[in-house]
């Protein structure tokens, strides 16, 4: 279970990259989450087309949110 968690995290961050990028760009800067701050909630869609809500997951299971820029 866990190892498939850490899967979807990581195709969530993939895939949402692009569409992160165009929002800032549409709507302007937003201010980072702090360090120990909750995160505030948002939802994406898995690899079933299924939305999955941060807040669905809280108190249930660790979530761990991981950003990966790769810009080349």
């Amino acid at each position: 279970m866990k190892i498939l968690v850490g899967l979807l995290i990581l195709v969530f961050a993939n895939t949402s990259a692009p569409f992160s990028r165009a929002l800032i760009t549409s709507q302007g800067r937003k201010a980072p989450v702090a360090t120990g701050a909750e995160a505030p909630d948002f939802s994406l869609n898995d690899e079933h087309g299924r939305q999955i809500k941060l807040s669905e997951s809280r108190g249930k299971n660790p979530v761990v949110l991981v950003f990966y820029r790769g810009y080349w």
